[in-house]
């Protein structure tokens, strides 16, 4: 039985869309919700990206590090073509991305406990 490998690339930006954080993990639920507590990364913390506006599914770790390395390097412009291409009011897909998968609001208060718990014993 072959396994299934998860990867993602993601954008998360802030209320104002002034900012975008391109990011990469092998969980979206998870760093989605990393992202809207402010946990994990000084910049998300710094510039209060928490809105998930774009990701893609990769297979293959080395294919979503070359994309992730990639898409930093373009300039605003063309990530912003990039994102309004596959969501062009530049919604917030959090919630979306939760009743996708079937995660309830207890579910991530749950979540979120964890992830807390393993920041503090960091």
């Amino acid at each position: 039985m072959q396994k299934d490998y998860n990867f993602y690339v993601y954008v998360v930006s802030n209320f104002k869309r002034t900012c975008f954080y391109i990011g990469f993990c092998n969980d979206i639920l998870r760093r989605t919700i990393e992202h809207m507590y402010g946990l994990g990364s000084s910049y998300t913390k710094k510039y209060k990206t928490k809105d998930l506006l774009y990701y893609e599914h990769y297979q293959y770790v080395n294919s979503a590090i070359y994309r992730e390395k990639e898409i930093k390097k373009w300039r605003r412009e063309k990530k912003l073509e990039l994102i309004k291409n596959n969501n062009p009011g530049l919604k917030t897909l959090n919630q979306e991305l939760f009743n996708t998968h079937r995660i309830s609001p207890r579910g991530i208060q749950e979540i979120i406990t964890i992830l807390k718990e393993n920041y503090r014993n960091k």
